[in-house]
């Protein structure tokens, strides 16, 4: 939940109506649906970029792809993603897969944003937010056939993105799907520096179809294969082989006919995900290690929708099983393999009930409120790895059980020309499978291997936002927003220097532990001004601070952030120029081995124009990344590894 005014989306793509979504903000990939923001590259920018747009989020970036969410300052252990409310869990124990890299752009139609605690229906321990990745499905009663054709290439790294996707539609059926191929050679940092195994190459295939079985009832069915392959991590000691998810769904959606009841989705899906690290090609390595894990995760959902003009309900059942596993084998010279369970095998079942509703009172005021309690328990399923943690917490049990649950409440008022917003709300999340089980995982941001310690307890967290906005005309806002997040067992790696490492020039060990408490706080101001018809200024400026239970600074908490942009339209061409920047970070966490970034500031320069050739339209994208090529390194990214130079990009989309 952000201290801005909260929107609800209702977006359909068929006559069965999608169930309301309460979202914070969007970004539309696809172009089938004005949205609030859009990528300048359109859908041949990869995933991250398009997330990139949305406000309370950044990214952590280990190398050139497959970029971390990150929202409100917090990483994937705090935030919820899914996939059309599918759950999904990344199988690398250094995070180079997150969810969303398993999608492609040219298969969404959009992302949305829940910030803080007030989470889709569908997320759990979401104390950061949660992201949730809707797929696009052409839907029925839409063109008989249709096809798109994409191509694009950046200069700085040698990019190549080619894609083609189809669909057909009628009143009974619909199907879409497409092909989609990046490749990538080492990018080069500003001053011309090659950045060494930042190189990568991915395919994904998708397919989506509906059938209407009545007027009142559809059944849609969803396949996505993605595979990325010798994708190059500069800032880690290892490359990815192979990175491969399957993942599938089927739905079943009725609409009532009935004055306050209106929609009933149930979805069941499976994925499996199987992530592959090596050292292959690595120069100097003092002992080849082979690194796989693997992610299988089974689930449903039951999602039903009411309104009565006052009342706007939802109800939400989710139930999944997920189970992860990883190693690794070193092949020492001359020596016989050695074999080691870094996440032994936990399987977890959670299953919780998610109730939203949000009122809309006299006087345009709103009041959300909005609460989950869920169950989860985990077993693990490897008697290795449980004799492995055995030795440092003696007793430890196989199987454990959490209850972890939130509620939220928020209040907007719009009188003229201004919209206020106060929230809050309490939350708690359960250990990952990393922070309870992970054994000897290295960190190379800090240099530490890792220990889990299956003795935690469950994190929690008090929120609350506010917000305000002032609209003087129709071509001018203004907005401030702030949110804060206060702690309780905050669960952090902790020094344990009885343990020694067992990573090659690691400093030394930590253990998972649980802080009395902390606070992360997020502020941000906006504005928006409409200078004349075809020209918008917008700008945006925010700050963050983390603090521990010793007042000492939390790692990869945002300094100053800024963005300022001129975006000019007529007719069919379309501008935009933009700064973007961060100030000196001054408050990073020494004491978690993060070292201090210095300020930076870059500019861009697009422009797009759309030629309509027989009632097709083909759109011609190109811009200037890093104009001036500076060298720098952002806050989030892992090691200091530097950002791209100067960058020339250009694509075409052709709509048939």
């Amino acid at each position: 939940m952000i201290a801005t005014l909260l929107i609800s989306l209702f977006a359909s793509t068929d006559t069965i109506d999608e169930p309301t979504r309460f979202v914070d903000e969007v970004v539309v990939v696809s172009t089938k649906t004005e949205g609030r923001k859009r990528s300048a590259k359109g859908q041949v920018a990869s995933i991250d970029e398009h997330i990139g747009e949305l406000s309370h989020v950044n990214l952590v970036r280990r190398g050139s792809y497959a970029w971390e969410p990150v929202v409100n300052n917090m990483q994937t252990e705090r935030v919820s993603t899914t996939i059309d409310g599918m759950k999904i869990f990344y199988a690398c124990t250094d995070k180079m897969d997150p969810v969303t890299s398993y999608v492609e752009s040219g298969n969404l139609q959009s992302i949305s944003l829940n910030s803080g605690l007030d989470g889709n229906p569908q997320a759990t321990g979401n104390i950061g937010g949660s992201l949730d990745l809707k797929l696009r499905k052409v839907g029925f009663d839409q063109d008989p056939f249709h096809l798109d054709a994409s191509a694009g290439y950046e200069a700085n790294g040698h990019l190549q993105v080619y894609g083609v996707d189809a669909e057909t539609s009628s009143h009974r059926f619909y199907a879409n799907g497409g092909v989609f191929y990046r490749h990538a050679d080492n990018y080069e940092a500003g001053g011309g520096e090659e950045v060494l195994f930042s190189q990568f190459q991915k395919v994904n295939a998708f397919g989506n179809m509906g059938v209407r079985l009545s007027e009142r009832d559809v059944v849609e069915g969803t396949f996505i294969f993605d595979r990325a392959s010798h994708v190059g991590y500069p800032a880690l000691n290892m490359d990815v082989k192979k990175a491969q998810g399957i993942i599938t769904s089927l739905a079943c959606k009725h609409r009532f006919n009935h004055p306050w009841l209106n929609d009933w989705e149930t979805k069941l899906y499976y994925n499996h995900i199987t992530h592959v690290m090596d050292d292959t090609r690595r120069p100097n390595v003092e002992i080849h290690m082979d690194m796989p894990g693997r992610s299988w995760t089974s689930g449903l959902y039951s999602l039903l929708t009411a309104s009565n003009g006052i009342h706007e309900t939802q109800l939400n059942c989710d139930l999944y099983y997920n189970r992860l596993s990883a190693d690794m084998t070193m092949y020492p010279g001359g020596a016989a393999p050695m074999h080691m369970v870094t996440w032994p095998d936990v399987g977890t079942l959670n299953t919780g009930v998610a109730l939203t509703d949000r009122l809309s009172l006299p006087h345009r005021q709103t009041v959300r409120l909005s609460a989950k309690v869920a169950m989860q328990w985990q077993r693990l399923n490897s008697e290795e790895g449980l004799q492995a943690l055995s030795v440092f917490f003696p007793g430890m049990k196989e199987a454990y059980h959490q209850t972890t649950g939130r509620v939220a409440a928020s209040y907007t008022w719009q009188p003229t020309h201004w919209q206020l917003s106060l929230g809050t709300g309490w939350g708690s999340r359960a250990p990952t499978v990393t922070e309870a089980y992970g054994y000897y995982l290295n960190n190379t941001f800090d240099q530490y291997d890792y220990i889990g310690n299956p003795r935690l307890k469950n994190e929690s967290a008090v929120e609350v936002n506010g917000g305000v906005k002032w609209l003087p005309s129709p071509h001018l806002s203004i907005g401030l927003d702030a949110n804060a997040f206060f702690f309780s067992n905050y669960i952090i790696g902790e020094f344990e220097n009885r343990l020694s490492p067992m990573t090659v020039d690691a400093e030394g060990v930590k253990v998972y532990g649980n802080l009395s408490h902390a606070t992360i706080v997020n502020t941000a101001f906006s504005a928006e001004w409409r200078l004349l018809s075809w020209l918008t200024w917008n700008t945006r400026l925010s700050y963050a601070i983390g603090r521990d239970d010793q007042s000492d600074p939390l790692p990869l908490i945002s300094p100053l952030a800024y963005t300022s942009s001129l975006t000019f339209a007529y007719k069919h061409f379309q501008g935009k120029a933009e700064v973007r920047g961060n100030g000196k970070q001054t408050n990073n966490g020494k004491k978690y081995g993060e070292t201090a970034t210095p300020a930076w500031a870059i500019g861009n320069i697009s422009g797009q124009y759309t030629l309509l050739i027989h009632e097709h339209a083909l759109t011609f994208r190109t811009g200037i990344e890093n104009l001036f090529d500076k060298r720098y390194s952002t806050y989030s990214d892992w090691c200091d590894i530097p950002q791209k130079g100067r960058n020339v990009y250009v694509n075409l989309a052709w709509a048939l």
